[in-house]
């Protein structure tokens, strides 16, 4: 089925903030935990015209905030892997950060696996796949558990101050810590798309060594990427935006 429409049937899960028309090839960005659509705008922006982006929104935020939260990471990407499977007018590259490169893992297992080989993973912020462990952060008493948010740099001080954003917000962002850690890879072939590991020089989350060995989960290329920063290294890392657009022109021709 292929189909020039907006996002309409499965904007559920996918949003798109800019227009592409000319766009060769269509990006798709996993959040991290307690993240939402919003967060890759400014990546959007960025890439129109060359590329178009399509930015996954989780349930239980924004206006998905009545919904359940998925327990299952493993679940999540077979709704989301669906749903792209509607937008194949274009070659689908996968962007996620943190839980988003796990998520990311797993749908483009299951794009592979329906014939629709993604053109690139993108795999910022994560540890590869098999090197995915419990920490304990998502059991953590409230107040220990903001504070490990605050010194990730995925929540501000003046979020800490404002009771009415907090208890919309830390509901979220545990569930979502709780899926991230409780999931646990299953053994199975490997991709064959090229797999990108970007990550920051001071992620406590994802030491260089574990982002290097995505390597061990693609037949295809693998590339490292390390820039400046913590956690969420790619706030400020402008140059991010520049090597994922190189990489999708030169995959895409």
């Amino acid at each position: 089925m292929t189909t020039d429409r907006t996002v309409d049937l499965e904007d559920r899960w996918l949003r798109r903030f800019h227009r592409a028309e000319q766009a060769r090839v269509r990006l798709v960005c996993l959040p991290h935990a307690g993240g939402s659509a919003s967060y890759f705008f400014p990546l959007s922006h960025r890439l129109a015209p060359e590329a178009e982006v399509l930015a996954v929104q989780y349930p239980g935020r924004q206006d998905r905030h009545t919904e359940p939260l998925f327990g299952d990471l493993g679940e999540a990407a077979d709704r989301i892997a669906e749903a792209l499977l509607l937008w194949n007018d274009l070659p689908v590259a996968l962007f996620g950060h943190s839980m988003g490169a796990t998520i990311g893992f797993e749908v483009a297992r299951r794009l592979e696996a329906a014939g629709t080989v993604p053109v690139a993973l993108f795999a910022s912020g994560r540890r590869a796949p098999s090197r995915v462990r419990d920490e304990g952060i998502h059991r953590l008493a409230d107040r220990e558990f903001l504070a490990e948010m605050v010194s990730l740099g995925g929540a501000s001080e003046v979020l800490l101050k404002d009771p009415e954003m907090l208890r919309l917000y830390l509901p979220v962002v545990r569930g979502d810590y709780r899926t991230a850690e409780t999931y646990r890879y299953q053994e199975g072939p490997a991709l064959t798309c090229p797999v990108v590991g970007l990550t920051g020089d001071r992620d406590k989350q994802a030491e260089i060594e574990n982002v290097a060995a995505w390597a061990e989960h693609t037949t295809g290329p693998f590339e490292l990427e390390v820039f400046p920063g913590g956690h969420f290294y790619l706030n400020d890392a402008p140059a991010v935006t520049d090597l994922v657009r190189d990489r999708l022109l030169a995959l895409t021709g």
